[in-house]
């Protein structure tokens, strides 16, 4: 993606998308000296219809868009974009990213919008590692940050548009903890690294998914060596879905549109700094 090299647990050929979550790449990117980091990364590019989400767990992210949002989100945060009706940005490393070890590694998570919401005004929301609220639990060897929804009645910052859960973890080798999940929704977890037991039966290592069936409310995760990962929940919007490149429509006429109101200007300009 972009020239990098990615993970994509999904979508692919055996999972499509785990409603309302569409794709998931995970980076660890080295990011190149010979090239001026102003001009490394993702430069600017259009999306409409769904959300673009970012996690970051080494080195940073410089956003710049077309509605003037311009941040740097390090290690351990977040930035959580709603591209709305259309917007334009650019995701580049951070310029003292050298200073910060010259590594990127992040999660994007595409978040499908519901059909009402795709021609709002977009909307960006970053927050730093100290914004998000975490569980720990009382052995210090299991740590859940909880960027969005609700986990053990601590809520996360960020206001999605439907009702869903993302959570980023970090557990040492004995870690234990039972993840409750609306009957409603579906689910799935990404092992960034490390490896996990899955209910007392089901062994996954780094670079793998489970997505999980709709046939329970909950399901346990052991560690069996230091593990980070991420897992999202959410109420599936059962909503026809139209993608091509950037955006994210409910038909093949409103993805025509959005090239078309894209060329014509219609969503802004993006001048980096």
């Amino acid at each position: 993606m972009g020239g990098f090299n990615v993970s994509q647990p999904f979508p692919s050929v055996e999972v499509k998308d785990v409603d309302p979550f569409l794709l998931l790449h995970h980076a660890e990117i080295k990011v190149p000296v010979h090239v001026p980091v102003e001009k490394a990364g993702v430069g600017p590019h259009p999306h409409r219809g769904f959300s673009p989400v970012t996690f970051v767990f080494k080195g940073g992210v410089h956003h710049q868009d077309s509605r003037g949002n311009n941040n740097v989100v390090y290690a351990g945060g977040v930035q959580w974009m709603n591209a709305g009706r259309g917007i334009i940005h650019s995701e580049r490393p951070p310029k003292d990213i050298f200073e910060k070890g010259g590594i990127q590694e992040i999660i994007q998570l595409w978040v499908n919008t519901p059909a009402k919401n795709k021609m709002d005004q977009p909307s960006y929301f970053p927050f730093t590692r100290d914004q998000v609220p975490f569980y720990q639990s009382e052995d210090q060897l299991v740590k859940i940050n909880i960027a969005a929804g609700e986990l053990e009645h601590i809520k996360g910052p960020v206001p999605p548009l439907s009702l869903l859960n993302a959570f980023t973890a970090d557990f040492k080798k004995g870690g234990r903890y039972y993840f409750n999940i609306p009957a409603s929704h579906n689910a799935f977890i990404y092992l960034l690294d490390g490896k996990l037991v899955i209910n007392g039966t089901t062994e996954v290592l780094a670079n793998h998914a489970v997505i999980f069936g709709k046939d329970g409310v909950g399901f346990e995760a052991e560690a069996l060596e230091d593990t980070r990962f991420f897992s999202g929940t959410g109420e599936p919007l059962n909503e026809s879905v139209a993608t091509h490149g950037p955006f994210v429509m409910n038909n093949q006429t409103e993805t025509l549109e959005a090239f078309h109101d894209y060329q014509m200007g219609k969503m802004g300009v993006l001048i980096e700094e």
